[in-house]
């Protein structure tokens, strides 16, 4: 491959970034996301299965132009922060490892997402660091910022938990939500490089199915978020894939606790997300195309003839669902504006 052109950092960096995992979905976006960042210098990239190769060897669109090696704490250059994009149960490790070297460390898996440990264990399995659960800040940028500005651990969100918060957020911030239906469709990036590429063309060719109808591992985090929100209400949650390579659109079936208009459940919706920089508002339901390959959620909500609310929401999977999310997460973390990089 071609050398690409330098990072364009504009004067002295203000934090040296490692992205581990880099030669995932997430990772290798992530590391694109950096290499392009005005403040952030990418210092290393590493991989378990393709250490070795350049990274744009594997993802020649984004001419991140490093070699991928394994991650070895005690080869590691000095670094401020680090992007961790393992699968969960992997991840943990690494992230107490990263934080044992005083690393701000953003991670992309569902280790630090669940507050509650037991929970954790029942859709997940043995924790690798539970010693960290507690100082871990949920990254949902858009109800924790303030937490963010002083965080040493993120828990970048799940991209189906982002889409159906930041959909049902307003209402739950009021106590509204008696009970929840969510249908959430979804590319096939979602399951991973591994997963993705394994998902073979003529079972998804002009397709679409449910899948894991009886109980998703996303499902308690929305719960808990919801719940944190102000609004314990009983979330039915199924997923299903798509004939797309990314891109996740959400529509939820909320019963509210009281009658809430359609001119007043917009107002509600436009008031909230008023000056938020990725969370927009729109017209009218949205479409996959009008998000793909950018940090932001489009919002449409209105009222049925029977009361229920419906609220859609539409984001990038590999984006704001989550290394675009991470990244506004870390930059937040060094003090940056929130948008530096993602626009």
């Amino acid at each position: 491959m071609p050398d690409s052109l330098p990072q364009p950092i504009e004067g002295d960096p203000t934090a040296r970034v490692l992205v581990a995992g880099a030669s995932g979905f997430t990772g290798a976006l992530a590391a694109q996301i950096v290499w392009r960042h005005p403040k952030l210098e990418l210092v290393a990239v590493t991989s378990r299965s393709d250490a070795g190769k350049r990274l744009d060897s594997l993802y020649p669109r984004y001419r991140v132009p490093l070699e991928l090696s394994e991650l070895d704490l005690d080869e590691i250059e000095e670094i401020d922060a680090a992007i961790v994009a393992y699968p969960h149960g992997a991840s943990a490790p690494a992230v107490a490892a990263l934080r044992g070297l005083g690393a701000l460390v953003v991670d992309l898996s569902a280790d630090f997402r669940l507050r509650d440990l037991p929970t954790y264990e029942l859709w997940y399995g043995e924790h690798g660091a539970p010693e960290l659960l507690e100082g871990a800040v949920y990254g949902l940028t858009e109800f924790y910022r303030e937490q963010l500005r002083d965080a040493e651990l993120v828990a970048t969100p799940g991209c189906y938990p982002t889409a159906s918060v930041l959909a049902l957020a307003p209402l739950a911030e009021r106590g509204l939500l008696a009970d929840v239906v969510i249908d959430a469709k979804q590319g096939v990036s979602g399951a991973g490089r591994g997963g993705g590429e394994a998902m073979h063309y003529v079972s998804m060719d002009e397709n679409a199915f449910a899948y894991k109808t009886e109980g998703h591992r996303h499902r308690p985090e929305i719960e808990q978020e919801l719940t944190a929100l102000g609004s314990p209400a009983p979330v039915t949650f199924v997923p299903h894939l798509l004939p797309l390579d990314q891109g996740e659109l959400t529509s939820c079936y909320a019963q509210t606790s009281e009658p809430i208009s359609k001119e007043e459940v917009q107002a509600l919706y436009r008031e909230r997300y008023a000056g938020e920089p990725f969370v927009h508002v729109v017209d009218g339901p949205p479409g996959l195309r009008d998000v793909r390959d950018t940090n932001e959620c489009h919002v449409y909500v209105t009222v049925e003839e029977r009361g229920r609310v419906l609220a859609f929401s539409a984001i990038d999977n590999l984006w704001k669902g989550a290394a675009g999310q991470g990244v506004q997460n870390l930059n937040l973390m060094l003090g940056l504006d929130e948008t530096m990089g993602l626009l």
